[in-house]
């Protein structure tokens, strides 16, 4: 019997508050309706990326820097990132209405993380707006008064996160493209 190959991606993603997760869950869907095969994970938990075709990784910024758990899946997972592996990432980054200029440099601190990993060649960057709620602040910042007093806020905007989503799809490999067979046997 045959079967179409399919396109399997890993969305990993890291996340505190479910934030980043519930952009990686929206992106998961996006490509699933353009016909990939996506495994969604907790970057933490993932220990091979042996079958995948395609890996995007979604991280918030805290303080200019990737979440932790994103740092060590990058760390982790360098030898099968260096090669021929189609990767993308997403950040979460502002989370407060600024202007443009101010995402622009939250973008610049983005560029400085991934520059920390040159042997990274990300087929697509994304910076997209967070989210903020006072309440579900944890030790350090639960002392930040200022922090504590901001109004609870988000900026992620679905309709652009799906756009992004849908392109990202339009470049990764296909079987039956980019030189790999259409079928195999099962």
């Amino acid at each position: 019997m045959l079967k179409k190959m399919e396109t399997k991606v890993l969305m990993a993603y890291a996340s505190t508050h479910g934030s980043t997760q519930e952009i990686a869950e929206i992106i998961a869907a996006t490509l699933r309706e353009h016909e990939l095969s996506v495994d969604l994970q907790p970057a933490r938990q993932v220990r091979t990326l042996e079958g995948y075709n395609a890996v995007v990784l979604g991280a918030p910024l805290y303080m200019f820097h990737l979440h932790k758990d994103a740092r060590r899946f990058l760390s982790k997972h360098r030898k099968d990132l260096t090669g021929s592996l189609p990767f993308a990432i997403f950040a979460g980054g502002p989370f407060a209405k600024g202007d443009e200029e101010e995402w622009q440099e939250i973008h610049r601190q983005l560029d400085q993380e991934l520059a920390k990993y040159p042997w990274l060649r990300p087929v697509a960057v994304e910076m997209v707006g967070g989210r903020f709620d006072p309440t579900k602040l944890r030790f350090p910042w639960n002392l930040i008064p200022a922090l504590k007093q901001m109004p609870a806020s988000d900026l992620r905007d679905w309709t652009a996160i799906r756009a992004w989503a849908s392109s990202l799809a339009a470049q990764l490999p296909r079987p039956g493209r980019d030189g790999q067979p259409p079928l195999a046997m099962i």
